[in-house]
């Protein structure tokens, strides 16, 4: 029973059966070689076929250690110990079997293991063949590509055929033509021995006259013997006089080379000079980088000082008025106390503490005379539209700094004056020539009597007053503007995101941010009429970005106008 369920193993037939398995395979790889593409998918396939029967077989050949379960089945249930007892007696029989089998199989695995290297190999010799293939492809095209050059120079010869017939027919028809003249040349033979026997006559006179000639040139060798003899003292003289030539020749060559050697060391020590100059120019060119990017310093630390010595300066003259206001009252009383009225001038000395402060301030954060001077000439038209601007409709710029705006009316011939309370900045104003008033705003322009201005201006003003001034203040605008009479104000944009929540905190004095709607709507209802807003100022098209939509509105809430100013007429 044990040996119907583990069988003997006979070893010839299983050594048999590989070497028909491996003859199979070496047969069907010469029947893969012979086609034109080898496919050596199927080997793996066939190999991973052969290496899953090794791995049952190996399973398979490995000692018992377990009762196999069809066996558990009466009537051969037994007990635990007699089938560890069978199971140890069947494997102790079976052991030299197993490691025959161990053998077999590890030499199957070595077969394996040659058969992939043999799979890769003959990949490897595929690709190789497929690259030559490739290769002869690309030789055979070429050669097909010359064969229509070939072709047609065989065309032009083909035609270049007939026009070498017609020229052989050519020298055939002239050969006729040669013949005759041939025979021309025969016939005038004759002529010319009848000329030759006249020729031998010429030449026998002229054997008569040579003889005479003879004659005469023996006389005249004995001339030229005596010539020769003058000659020869004429050479004697002539090779003397070469002798001193040469010798004066030689004289000037040497000269000649000195004077070589002279002009080359010249030129050596002007190459000198040259390659110094050179070095003199280089050392140059950084001494003027130096002395430029010095004199930028000089120029970027005059520029500080400058606005320092200004600051100075005007907070110096602003104690000494203080000192001297301070004196001259305590001069008055003393040795009374000071009275509530003298107390009050103290004070009100006092609310101009940070005046020096606010105008350096405004030179650092403000801009330049010429930047805030471009930027206020977008007003003018709207003053020669409204036909104001004289004396019988005068302008007033309340807050006017440092006076660009008063300059850019004086310079287009309008009439007007400015309104600051900056003791220094009137001062500034004053020195340029301008009418400027050194007043509160409120207190000026609530004693201005009605319709009394043709324009009221105010840049970056109105965001210093507190909401209920400020209402106060356009109350009064409206009051004193004449009918048709113009109104602008400037200031800071709130829309734009970097001014709202950065840029307008700058300045300490500012109060609150001040929308556009807001302030178009406050205007309208106090009274004036066509009230416009005006975008000023944005950020220049570098720092603005493209390509969608959301950028563009980036761009509009992040680059847009940094600055607005509303526009209104009084009816």
């Amino acid at each position: 029973m044990i040996e119907s369920n583990y069988p003997e193993t006979n070893i010839d037939e299983l050594i048999h059966k590989d070497v028909e398995h491996v003859s199979k395979n070496q047969a069907h790889s010469q029947l893969v070689d012979s086609q034109s593409h080898l496919d050596t998918s199927n080997l793996k396939l066939s190999i991973s076929y052969i290496e899953t029967f090794i791995e049952n077989a190996e399973s398979r050949s490995s000692a018992r250690t377990k009762w196999p379960d069809k066996l558990n089945l009466f009537p051969f249930n037994l007990s635990g110990k007699l089938q560890k007892l069978i199971l140890k007696i069947v494997n102790f029989i079976f052991k030299d079997q197993r490691e025959i089998n161990f053998s077999i199989i590890n030499s199957l695995k070595e077969s394996v293991a040659l058969n992939h290297q043999l799979v890769e190999h003959i990949a490897t010799l595929k690709t190789q063949v497929d690259n030559n293939i490739q290769g002869l492809d690309d030789r055979l095209i070429s050669m097909d590509n010359r064969f229509p050059g070939l072709d047609e120079r065989l065309v032009a010869m083909d035609n270049r055929f007939p026009e070498l017939d017609e020229r052989l027919v050519a020298m055939d028809n002239r050969f006729p033509e040669l013949d005759e003249r041939l025979i021309a040349m025969d016939n005038r033979l004759p002529e010319l021995d009848e000329c030759l026997v006249t020729l031998d006559n010429s030449i026998q006179q002229l054997d008569r006259r040579l003889i005479t000639v003879e004659n005469r040139f023996q006389g005249l060798d004995e001339r030229l013997v005596t010539l020769d003899n003058s000659i020869q003292g004429i050479d004697d003289s002539l090779n003397a006089i070469h002798t001193l030539i040469t010798n004066w020749l030689t004289g000037i060559q040497e000269r000649l080379d000195t004077l070589n050697r002279l002009v080359q060391e010249i030129d050596e020590h002007k190459n000198i000079v040259d390659a110094r100059i050179e070095r003199m120019g280089d050392q140059l060119i950084t001494t003027d980088n130096r002395i430029n990017t010095a004199n930028a310093r000089i120029q970027e630390i005059n520029e500080h000082y400058i606005r320092n010595d200004s600051y100075l300066k005007n907070d110096l003259m602003q104690q000494k008025r203080l000192i001297t206001v301070f004196l001259e009252e305590a001069r008055k009383r003393l040795p009374e106390p000071f009275t509530q009225k003298e107390l009050e001038t103290f004070v009100n000395e006092d609310m101009h503490f940070l005046d020096a402060f606010y105008a350096a301030f405004e030179e650092q954060f403000r801009g330049s005379r010429e930047e805030i001077l471009d930027r206020l000439k977008v007003y003018l038209p709207l003053i020669e539209e409204a036909k104001i601007g004289t004396h019988e409709s005068p302008i007033l710029d309340v807050g006017c700094g440092r006076g660009e705006w008063l300059e850019l009316l004086q310079e287009s011939g309008y009439t007007a004056r400015g309104l600051d309370i900056n003791k220094v900045m009137v001062e500034q104003s004053r020195s340029r020539g301008f009418e400027v008033i050194e007043a509160d705003v409120m207190v000026y322009v609530q004693s201005l009597p009605d319709s009394s201005l043709g324009m009221i201006t105010g840049f970056h003003i109105i965001e210093h007053l507190t909401f209920t001034k400020l209402m106060k203040f356009f109350t009064e605008v409206v009051r004193v503007l004449k009918p048709g009479g113009l109104a602008i104000f400037e200031t800071p944009n709130p829309q734009n995101v970097l001014v709202g929540s950065c840029n307008f905190y700058f300045d300490p004095t500012h109060h609150n941010p001040l929308p556009s709607s807001m302030i178009k709507f406050i205007l309208e209802t106090q009274g004036l009429h066509q009230v416009k807003i005006l975008n000023l100022h944005p950020y220049p098209e570098t720092y603005k970005l493209s390509g969608s939509e959301v950028a563009e509105r980036f761009n509009d809430y992040f680059y847009g106008a940094q600055d607005y100013a509303v526009v209104g007429y009084k009816l």
